[in-house]
């Protein structure tokens, strides 16, 4: 199997392999409250309003249900 690469932490730049846990890209959950925070206090912003035609790349890709459960209805089926 392919080793995962290493990725900087969005938040703090250490690198790893932050995607392999759960709270990838980030390597703490620490670092992912920080960047929402980031995001709550409007330091983060989307540039430009989202057209129809930034999406279309993704148009073929598979339903992403899976990706909406919380974290707790993973670790339920998990066990």
């Amino acid at each position: 199997m392919k080793p995962e690469p290493k990725v900087k932490c969005p938040t703090c730049r250490k690198e790893g392999d932050w995607f392999a846990g759960r709270n990838g890209p980030f390597c703490s959950q620490r670092c992912k409250l920080i960047d929402l925070g980031k995001w709550f206090n409007q330091e983060n912003a989307i540039s430009e309003p989202l057209r129809p035609e930034h999406l279309e790349k993704y148009a073929d890709l598979p339903s992403g249900e899976h990706l909406d459960r919380a974290d707790t209805d993973d670790k339920n089926q998990a066990t």
